[in-house]
């Protein structure tokens, strides 16, 4: 049987994923209306950090998890997740 990987931290995670597609949705519909450049540039900033800090507190939590012992990882997997912040 493989091993559940879910965290209390992953709804929280998904609702912010979700908002951030919501969220590129209305960037798309924005250069289909003809909006400015430097608006669509500052969404899709927007969108970025919005996925990134998602990434982030998946991996943290994920580390977390490992180091108390609730987990069984190996160093070289949290090595590889740390390469990814």
């Amino acid at each position: 049987m493989a091993e559940d990987h879910t965290h209390a931290s992953h709804p929280a995670i998904a609702a912010r994923l979700k908002r951030a597609e919501g969220h590129l949705r209305r960037v798309i519909g924005m250069i289909e209306e003809g909006r400015p450049c430097v608006d669509l540039a500052t969404q899709l900033h927007a969108v970025e950090r919005a996925v990134a800090e998602a990434k982030r507190a998946l991996i943290h939590d994920h580390i977390d998890h490992c180091l108390t012992g609730e987990g069984t990882h190996d160093l070289a997997e949290i090595k590889a997740l740390t390469k990814l912040l």
